[in-house]
Order: C-alpha cells, then structure tokens, then sequence
C-alpha cells in the first residue's frame, strides 16, 4: 500500500500530531508513506525525522489565499507521481485542495478527516454557507470521512455534508500511559518561581481565536484577583499573544502568570497543574483536554463541539463559550478539589488510546483498497 498524509502546514496542534503519528505507525505496518505539507511549520523537523518520504511544499501559504486554485495541478501531479493507493487528506484546507487534485490524479481511495469542520458558529451566515457548500463538494470525492466527535458526524449529516456511510468515527488517540504520570512539574514550578503550596491553572494551547486566548486572559484576571495564592501557566503561542499579556499587565495580575511560548515537552505543564483550563471558541475533539485528563488534572472548558463530549458535568466543569465569569468560578470550585470527576473523566480515556487510533485507521485504509472495494463504492454511489 502506498498513503500519502497531506496537512496544510506542520504547526504544533492536535490534527498535526495525528499525522505525524499515523505515518510512523503506518510505516512501521509496512506501508509505503509519503506525507505532503506546506513548508514552515514548527513540526518540519520532526516529520523529516520519520522513516518516511516527506514531501514540504513552500509554494502552499497556511491561509486561504486568491491564488489556492492554482496549487491543485501542481498536487494533482505530485499525487501521481507517488501512485497513491491512499490520499488522507487532515485540516479543511488540505482536505479541498487534496481531494480536487486527487481526482484529478485518478487516486483509488481517498479519505478527509475533520478536526472541526471549516465553518463554525463564530462566522457570518454567508461565511458558513459557503463553507458548508464546499465541504459538500468535496464529500462527493471522499470515499471516508472521519470525525473525531460524534458532533461533527451529526452536524455534517445535517448539512447534507456526505452521505452516512461515508462516515467513520476515529478518535484522535493520546499516549494514555505516559500521561498518565507526566514529569517535570516540580522543575518547571521552581523555574518558573511559584511557592511550595501554591497552585496552578494551565492550559496547553496556540494564542489563535479558535482557544478563545482573551476568554482566558478574562478568567485568570477574576481567578488571580479572587486568590493570591494562585498561579496560571499557559503553553503555546500566536498572533494573540500580545493581547493577551497586556490585559494581564493592565490588571496588575502578570507577575502571577506566566506565558511559557511553544514547549518542546508539555508532559511538565501538567504535571504542575491542579487545574486546566480551556476557553475554544469551537473545536474538534482538543487532545489537550484528553491529556490533562489522563494526568487525573480536573478540567474547565467550554461545552463547544467534540469538547462536550469528554467534559461534562460528572467528568469536568463544562462551560458556556465566551462565559468568563461562569469560568473563573469553576476554576476556583475545581481548585478545592474533587477526586470523584477527575476519577471519572480518566475512566473513559481507553476509548482514545493511541493503539484505538492507529488501528482503526489501518483497517480503513485496508477496507478501502481491499479487492473489488472501489468498484463496490461506485456501484453504490450510483444507486
């Protein structure tokens, strides 16, 4: 078999750790892989890493850009050239610009998935009805579309995005064991200056509006205010970055928090944490969340998307999305602490193990190039 993974770019996020682990995984099955990815991203070096042909195009922008058309010749013929059994196509971009120019390329299977479909509730409606007009194109070039949450399943459905056997639910897996026990939280405590006995609000993610980044700042204004003994550590880094420093200034609030940029190893994040905290504005499925959970650290988040699936009322705090001050209650009620809900929440963690993943994307990609399976899926389409 040969698969070729194509991500839009390898920024440091939960749809790029799933490419990067299915192609080490795939290749280790035996499986010839070829992964395409715009050039740039902070996982570049990590992918060339891989026992595995890594194709970084610099003629791809990150953004939705006028000229995107103009890439689909140039992957059609790339696509080709690596006779493609399988295209998996990750992120909305990549997953319109893949599945045209895999058409074009005549490959046998493709499959998209979505890490949160390309339109949410924070856009105009002309904005989300043309997004949802070009999810329901590209449907029609997938053989697979797999969600992460039964969410986007029944959101897609209800667009009229694909039909239902079209769908897979595959969710995206974390290493269960190793966070688990995560390390480094007393190093990082004592980097960073906090005090024997203080505590901790993390939070692992990008500064970019779909975390909600200026919810957070909000929430740990009210929460650093309401508790002196308190400290708030966030991971991560982007264009909202500033902003979100300078209302901590503003509040007197900053020398309790504390904004580490992108971490090679986040394992210390939560480790240090008694709290985490997430403010998405829409998701799919945050592997963060998963992972805070694994560690037995109680979670705030907002009940957005896949996120309402993991974080509810007997396994977290959920919240309503852009409800700061609802937030910085929970945060201060999950400070004093409750075993029962962290114990619940790592309970259903098996569902989202890394071995899940892997393998139920290996008998997808061998469902669909098994022998006779493409003719079987045009005579279906056809009925």
């Amino acid at each position: 078999m040969r698969l070729g993974l194509f991500v839009t770019r390898l920024d440091l996020g939960g749809a790029q750790q799933v490419v990067l682990d299915l192609a080490a995984h795939a290749a280790g099955q035996g499986v010839d892989v070829i992964l395409y990815a715009g050039a740039g991203g902070a996982l570049d070096d990590a992918a060339r890493a891989l026992p595995v042909q890594v194709r970084l195009l610099p003629w791809l922008p990150h953004a939705v850009a006028p000229g995107d058309a103009l890439a689909v010749p140039r992957l059609a013929q790339l696509f080709r050239a690596g006779r493609l059994d399988v295209l998996h196509t990750h992120s909305s971009k990549a997953g319109a610009l893949g599945r045209v120019a895999a058409k074009l390329a005549r490959v046998p299977a493709v499959v998209h998935t979505v890490h949160g479909w390309s339109f949410n509730d924070t856009q105009s409606a002309a904005t989300q009805r043309a997004f949802v007009a070009v999810e329901r194109a590209c449907a029609k070039l997938s053989d697979a579309l797999v969600c992460v949450s039964e969410h986007d399943r029944a959101r897609g459905l209800s667009l009229h995005i694909g039909q239902k056997d079209q769908y897979r639910i595959l969710r995206a897996g974390i290493d269960v064991e190793r966070f688990s026990a995560p390390t480094g939280g007393p190093a990082l405590r004592q980097r960073l200056g906090i005090p024997d006995g203080h505590r901790v609000v993390g939070t692992v993610a990008n500064f970019k509006p779909q975390k909600g980044p200026l919810d957070w700042a909000e929430v740990a204004v009210r929460v650093l205010r309401a508790r002196d003994d308190v400290h708030v550590v966030y991971a991560g880094d982007g264009p909202l970055r500033s902003l979100a420093e300078q209302r901590l200034v503003h509040a007197g609030v900053h020398q309790r928090a504390h904004l580490l940029g992108w971490c090679d190893d986040v394992d210390a994040v939560y480790a240090a944490s008694d709290v985490f905290l997430l403010m998405s504005h829409f998701e799919g499925l945050p592997r963060s969340v998963l992972q805070a959970m694994a560690g037995r650290v109680p979670v705030v988040a907002t009940a957005v998307d896949g996120t309402a699936e993991v974080v509810r009322h007997e396994t977290g705090y959920p919240v309503a999305r852009g409800d700061v001050a609802g937030a910085a209650e929970a945060v201060l009620a999950a400070l004093e602490g409750d075993e029962g809900r962290a114990a619940r929440a790592h309970a259903q963690l098996p569902a989202f193990s890394l071995a899940a993943m892997r393998d139920g994307h290996i008998a997808l990609y061998e469902e669909l190039t098994a022998p006779g399976a493409r003719r079987a899926r045009r005579a279906a389409r056809a009925r």
